[in-house]
């Protein structure tokens, strides 16, 4: 019985300790593979001449289609990484969908990206929360590798590309409505 106790604190500490606090503060126990950029303040954004092209990326969504990262072209793009296991996006993400219902008219796409997650949890979890913008399955992190000078790995994280695919903001931890509606009100009145 206690040999159970014991693995069973082990294992949730070890879950909890993938997420992030929303301090700023990022746990990058990767083996080098990532370099920490701090995160823009809450409301922020990057400012144009700063900002770097974010990389291409792709594979198959939670619905079982294959997508590119082309398919953001001319578009503001939150790119929110998450999983169900995570206390913080279980807040989040719904509350993403509703800010996507206000602005999926104005030029924004929203994108999920789920990392260290089995199908059918996340599947599930977006189901039974109505998410209805797409979700890569990327359970081994291949698309926050790709993102390696960004804090992708903590988890969640939000990266908010510019129509021009720069990073135009960068979040880890959980994301308030307003600070995000503040970002893409700001990017969709860029020129």
């Amino acid at each position: 019985m206690r040999r159970s106790l014991a693995a069973a604190v082990g294992l949730t500490g070890a879950l909890l300790a993938g997420c992030s606090t929303g301090d700023g503060a990022v746990d990058v126990s990767n083996g080098g593979e990532f370099r920490f950029v701090q995160s823009t303040p809450s409301g922020e954004v990057i400012p144009e001449g700063e900002r770097a092209g974010a990389p291409e990326f792709g594979g198959r969504l939670l619905s079982g289609e294959e997508w590119d990262s082309g398919e953001l072209a001319g578009d503001v793009a939150v790119l929110n990484f998450w999983g169900s296991w995570c206390a913080p996006c279980r807040v989040e993400t719904p509350q993403f969908q509703e800010v996507y219902t206000e602005v999926a008219d104005d030029g924004v796409q929203f994108v999920g990206l789920n990392v260290k997650d089995t199908e059918q949890l996340a599947t599930r979890f977006l189901e039974s929360n109505e998410i209805t913008f797409p979700s890569l399955f990327d359970p081994r992190g291949e698309v926050a590798l790709a993102f390696r000078d960004y804090p992708a790995n903590a988890i969640p994280s939000t990266i908010v590309l510019d129509r021009e695919s720069r990073v135009a903001a960068v979040y880890t931890g959980e994301v308030r409505q307003d600070d995000l509606r503040a970002v893409l009100a700001q990017l969709t009145g860029e020129a």
